[in-house]
């Protein structure tokens, strides 16, 4: 199903990966010592501004700040919203 939100200007929506469960090593990682991700999906994005087009296409696989983003709960799923100039690399 197709996200039905349409970010404007320089927003994007970013599907966060999955946090970590176990490590290298097998250790499970209880819930409360789970780092956020820091690598998502581009699900949407808005259009750019006037003088800057977007640099990231939906599909696109990117690595973003430890707090960067507006976390945001539609239809059950978490995304988060941010700017693009919030977005460190495309991988």
């Amino acid at each position: 199903m197709a996200l039905t939100i349409k970010p404007l200007s320089d927003r994007v929506i970013i599907e966060p990966a999955p946090a970590e469960t176990q490590t290298a090593s097998g250790i499970i990682i209880p819930d409360t010592a789970k780092e956020k991700p820091q690598k998502g999906t581009v699900v949407a994005a808005g259009k750019g501004k006037k003088d800057e087009p977007m640099t990231v296409k939906i599909g696109d696989t990117v690595l973003y700040g430890k707090y960067a983003g507006t976390e945001l709960k539609f239809e059950g799923k978490d995304y988060l919203i941010m700017r693009e100039e919030d977005i460190l690399a495309i991988i």
